[in-house]
């Protein structure tokens, strides 16, 4: 080949280089994000409620205080609150541990646990407590209020022939939901 004809494929080899060399680098700045360019994606946000009911406030103790053949009502009613979020609603027993209450410091007598009555619901029907056999004292619904539902109830009872002392027994309170 002529020395012109080389010079001219040198030349033309060399600006096919440089053309894919400029090519190459067009193509990495096309890649390079230019200011104020966002991108997206969405996320799904999940809340899980799990359902709750709580039985809280519940007077801690209460005395019937009267004579043998006297019928006695508690001085101040036994309350409690109940929450819950359940729309079917709820309901709160009570049941005894024992059936009698029993004296303290050696005392043999008792009281059977059927003497001792409570109250269904506030100015209802007063019913006598069984061992083993829960008493509804309250259904509701509907769930309860967002702070609860206080409910208050008495206890009654016509104290027996027994002996001086304090008669015990301890009553469970059950809420739950429909």
């Amino acid at each position: 080949m002529s020395r012109k004809r080389l010079g001219r494929v040198a030349m033309v080899t060399g600006m096919l280089v440089a053309g894919i060399a400029m090519s190459m680098g067009e193509t990495s700045s096309a890649a390079k994000a230019a200011p104020g360019e966002t991108d997206s994606d969405t996320v799904t946000a999940n809340v899980e409620v799990l359902g709750s009911i709580t039985l809280t406030n519940l007077t801690p103790s209460f005395t019937l205080t009267g004579r043998p053949t006297e019928t006695v009502e508690t001085a101040t009613p036994v309350g409690f609150t109940v929450t819950t979020n359940n729309f079917a609603g709820y309901t709160v027993t009570v049941s005894p541990a024992s059936a009698e209450l029993q004296g303290t410091g050696g005392n043999p007598e008792t009281i059977p646990i059927s003497s001792l009555l409570v109250e269904q619901v506030t100015g209802g029907a007063f019913v006598p407590l069984t061992s083993g056999s829960p008493v509804e004292l309250y259904r509701k619904t509907g769930p309860s209020a967002s702070t609860g539902d206080d409910f208050e109830h008495d206890y009654r009872i016509t104290i027996p022939f027994v002996r001086p002392d304090t008669y015990s027994a301890t009553l469970t309170y059950v809420a739950t939901t429909l």
